[in-house]
């Protein structure tokens, strides 16, 4: 058996739920620590959400990162001198 402190704004709250629910207090929290768990395993983060779709299609090259700017600037200049 576990006891919860709750502040009194949610307490008020659980008890208003508790009435137009015809649910004990113990039940409402019961339910809602089921649905909480539930949902936290469910819980995946980001990464491993798509890391199967990570470098699949990558483009070979090691470098790109370092360098991008010169990449750029070749781009721009190529576009300019036609």
């Amino acid at each position: 058996m576990k006891s919860v402190r709750l502040p009194k704004e949610l307490e008020d709250q659980l008890e208003a739920l508790s009435s137009k629910t015809d649910k004990s207090h113990s039940v409402i929290i019961r339910e809602a620590l089921v649905e909480y768990i539930a949902k936290e395993k469910n819980f995946s983060k980001p990464y491993e959400t798509g890391k199967e779709f990570f470098g699949k299609h990558g483009s070979g090259d090691r470098d790109r990162s370092v360098t991008y700017k010169s990449r750029i600037k070749e781009k721009i200049r190529d576009k300019h001198s036609d």
